[in-house]
């Protein structure tokens, strides 16, 4: 199927987008869909998680909790390590939360803030099936984090960054919560270019990760404004062309600390 795109082009402000996002996203958590934009976009199959990152044992691990949301794994190279405690910007239904646990141990604790309630019910319900007496899902906005400061070793988020529309709020509060010696590792799409006006404002390729992204340069200025210093991973371009209808979009993996 092709990336299904409306020709509604009015102009929304940050409210009306993070309703539209929350809307989205709340049927995609009661209905355990697989797409934020269409079907082959961001879908859950084992190919295309495969195709992120993760193992033929992740994908195996926590089918109900695999919405196929993300634009890569985070866990993979977050150099998470026993007794760290982890927050998931965007957590979702809690499968990175999942993954996460898995190398935090029970010394260890992972918190999912997601800004979708029917996210964060399905996401507790999983942990409850699952058995991860070390993770807990939290309502809250990225913007404004409902999270202590100083109390966060490592800092992960899988596809959600580009959604918000003021990012610089979200990397001074990441800043805010982690410890002094924290990190912060990224998995989210940016532009290559600037695209035009009714894309931008196009409601479809808003939840599909897209038309919220900024450009990859623009990104890391804003984590090193607000005083992250930061390392550039990896960089998916062929995504474009597996899941979005070649726009000039990529995802990057960053690491990022105080």
């Amino acid at each position: 199927m092709k990336l299904v795109i409306s020709r509604s082009v009015d102009k929304m402000d940050a409210d009306e987008k993070k309703q539209t996002i929350r809307l989205k996203y709340g049927e995609i958590a009661l209905s355990g869909g697989s797409c934020c934009c269409s079907s082959d976009c961001c879908g859950s199959s084992p190919d295309v998680s495969k195709s992120l990152g993760y193992s033929d044992k992740d994908v195996r691990s926590f089918p109900d909790a695999n919405l196929g949301l993300g634009c890569g794994n985070p866990t993979a190279f977050a150099e998470l390590k026993e007794g760290d405690v982890v927050l998931d910007l965007g957590s979702g239904a809690g499968f990175d939360c999942f993954l996460a646990a898995d190398k935090v141990g029970s010394t260890g604790k992972v918190i999912g803030v997601d800004m979708t309630g029917e996210m964060v019910r399905k996401a507790r319900e999983n942990a409850r099936e699952y058995g991860y007496g070390n993770t807990e899902f939290r309502q809250g906005d990225i913007e404004a984090l409902p999270v202590d400061d100083s109390t966060v070793d490592v800092i992960i988020s899988n596809c959600v960054i580009n959604l918000a529309p003021d990012k610089e709020k979200v990397f001074r509060e990441s800043y805010r919560v982690l410890k002094p010696t924290g990190r912060m590792y990224i998995s989210d799409m940016v532009l290559l270019q600037e695209l035009p006006v009714e894309l931008l404002e196009n409601k479809d390729l808003l939840v599909g990760c897209v038309a919220g992204a900024i450009l990859k340069e623009d990104y890391i200025k804003l984590m090193e404004k607000v005083g992250f210093k930061v390392q550039v991973i990896g960089e998916d371009t062929d995504i474009s062309s597996r899941q979005y209808e070649r726009l000039p979009v990529e995802s990057l993996k960053l690491k990022a600390w105080k």
